[in-house]
């Protein structure tokens, strides 16, 4: 139906050519594989240039608009005259060419000058290699690795590698050899395979490390993470947190993500009466909104070097404190106070009981959802290199003036959960049904549109979707919350027993259920009667074991960021910046990791600016 030679799909069912859809920038097509689909209802189409020897191919499927593959593409291509064995691949997968895609977001690698960045070598110096769409991974791996917790619990060892039946399936093996692999500096050598160019005959790239294992291990049984899609850095850190978490430590306490650990403490207060109420909640990172202030529209050449020029946005520069003062700000929530009956609603307020060491922010600056898509906008952030403190975020806690709001005994007349109305009517609005949309905010406590429209996605495949669950909090599955076994199990793992309980009643006793409701769950701290809740009532049973610490002064120094460029968490690329003892003292130095290639940083102020995920070391 066209001239075209290439970008040519050959229809399985009845051997029509066709060519693709224009795709990734530098792919013609016309489409008319698609138009052939639509008037045949014919679906599968292979495209001849991906074919290889083994039997792989691009296999589409335009009644799913999803990528298939044929187990029998042999068989099939046998009835059209082709011999796989006897073809050559001559074109790009559609992997190949998202990747490259997702690759044209490039980060600054040259200086002011035009010479490109000087590449470092050495230990604590060695990059991952793109596994496909992989740099999500690599960008937080990089950064964690970086961290002394995670060197002294995974590199820095006395003891040796505990036995495994099969290390392809065992998380502190791959673990360990991926630290291993990172900070000996054993790998982080010149590639003699990579030709140098005039501005870095002294010095050449690395090949870098390609981490294959762990992605397939790591992702085992994750929809989005065993694909070779791009992802959100953050939800990898928090699934990765969940998995290391999970597995054995030598104790408790060696576990690396308690160093990122720390307690809220939320006030609510009845706006008639003036009771108070306090709560903890236990959490590992937070989320900070970025305020949106529109300066006006100008005209901007687009990143992806396509030419084309589109109207962006300006926005107003806004503090990485505003940020916080946001975060830890006053709001009015809708609820009946069970002292005075009414219905007026209460002030909350959530601060810090105790401080992490190591504080993980993600910055928010997600707008509105473009066919379910949140879009980002880029708000400069402003956030420093020198210490700052964090008391004034400290809570001062229960006061001597402060009346506290009674205790329900009766499981049945606590308070139900309340979703935020304007959440639920955006996630309505998106299609999903009021029963999914508060599921969903109940699963991530009713913090934002964006997690749980991200629980959703995550969830949509589950058995009991579409359960009601118990949000008042009450239940009597009794045989659930007292099995002793399941409760030692999640005790373990640092988690106290009215937790344990509260969680194995709510997921009808399926433990590895029962620690995503803990880890998702941070609205609900369990039965508050048992002295051992680690999550007590302010004016109830004493508070032991809490994470983090309450010491003041509480400074922090930034250590990391993980930088993302791109419309969409979803697609774009994702590098790493990481202070570095390079020639200097701790902190005179940023690095740059993109991917396999590990240079000296420029622009960092810039970049810091945009960056998506922050690190704070407590200094």
């Amino acid at each position: 139906m066209c001239d075209l030679k290439s970008n040519l799909w050959l229809c399985l069912q009845c051997g029509n050519l066709g060519c693709g859809r224009s795709q990734f920038g530098a792919v013609e097509g016309n489409s008319h594989g698609l138009a052939h689909s639509n008037a045949t209802q014919h679906p599968v189409a292979v495209k001849l240039g991906s074919i290889t020897p083994e039997g792989t191919a691009d296999i589409y499927c335009y009644s799913c608009d999803e990528e298939r593959t044929d187990p029998a593409l042999a068989v099939h291509l046998a009835n059209w005259g082709i011999n796989i064995e006897e073809r050559e691949k001559t074109e790009k997968s559609l992997t190949e060419m998202q990747i490259e895609q997702n690759l044209r977001w490039e980060f600054v690698m040259t200086t002011a000058e035009g010479k490109d960045l000087k590449p470092l070598l050495g230990e604590g110096l060695t990059g991952l290699k793109n596994l496909g769409n992989s740099c999500y991974m690599a960008s937080i791996l990089q950064c964690l690795f970086a961290l002394p917790v995670f060197q002294e619990r995974y590199y820095h060892l006395s003891d040796a590698l505990p036995v495994a039946e099969s290390p392809a399936d065992d998380l502190e093996t791959q673990l360990r050899k991926l630290a291993d692999g990172l900070l000996s500096g054993r790998y982080s050598r010149p590639d003699s395979d990579i030709i140098a160019s005039e501005h870095t005959l002294e010095v050449r790239y690395q090949r870098g490390l390609a981490p294959s294992m762990l992605k397939a291990l790591v992702g085992r049984g994750h929809k989005e993470f065993a694909s070779m899609r791009q992802q959100d850095a953050s939800e990898f850190l928090l699934h990765l947190f969940k998995l290391i978490t999970r597995s054995r430590h030598p104790s408790p306490s060696s576990d690396p993500v308690r160093a990122f650990r720390f307690v809220l403490e939320q006030r609510l207060q009845c706006v008639s009466c003036k009771r108070v109420r306090y709560k903890t909640d236990e959490q590992d990172n937070i989320s900070v909104r970025v305020p949106v202030r529109r300066i006006q529209a100008n005209f901007h050449g687009t990143e992806d070097g396509s030419g084309k020029e589109t109207v962006k946005d300006d926005f107003e520069t806004v503090t990485f404190k505003e940020c916080l003062d946001i975060f830890t700000g006053m709001e009015i929530v809708e609820l009946n106070c069970p002292a005075c009956g009414s219905k007026d609603g209460f002030s909350k307020r959530s601060l810090f009981k105790t401080f992490p060491e190591i504080l993980a922010v993600k910055a928010d600056r997600f707008d509105e959802v473009v066919n379910w898509v949140p879009t980002k906008l880029d708000v400069p952030v402003v956030v420093g290199d020198e210490p700052f403190t964090l008391d004034q975020y400290k809570s001062p806690g229960l006061q001597p003036n402060e009346e506290l709001l009674p205790e329900d005994t009766d499981a049945g007349n606590r308070p139900s959960f309340v979703p935020m109305e304007a959440a639920m009517r955006e996630l309505e609005g998106m299609g999903f049904s009021r029963l999914r949309s508060e599921k969903a905010l109940h699963g991530t406590g009713n913090h934002s549109v964006e997690m749980a429209m991200n629980w959703l996605f995550a969830h949509m495949e589950d058995p009991d979707i579409d359960t009601p669950v118990n949000l008042g909090g009450g239940g009597n599955n009794e045989a659930a919350d007292m099995d002793p076994e399941k409760i030692e199990t999640l005790k373990v793992m640092g988690f106290g027993p009215p937790r344990a309980r509260k969680a194995l009643r709510n997921t009808g006793g399926d433990v590895e259920r029962a620690i995503e409701w803990l880890f998702n769950h941070p609205d609900d701290q369990g039965d508050t009667g048992d002295e051992n809740n680690g999550a007590a009532a302010v004016g109830g049973p004493k508070v032991i074991d809490l994470p983090g610490s309450e010491t003041l002064p509480a400074h922090f120094q930034l250590h990391s960021i993980v930088c993302h460029k791109g419309g969409s968490i979803h697609s774009g690329h994702y590098v790493a910046f990481i202070r570095k003892r390079v020639g200097g003292e701790y902190g005179d130095s940023w690095v740059l990791f993109n991917d396999e290639k590990v240079v000296e940083a420029v622009d960092v102020e810039e970049m810091k600016k945009f960056a998506y995920i922050y690190f704070f070391r407590r200094v």
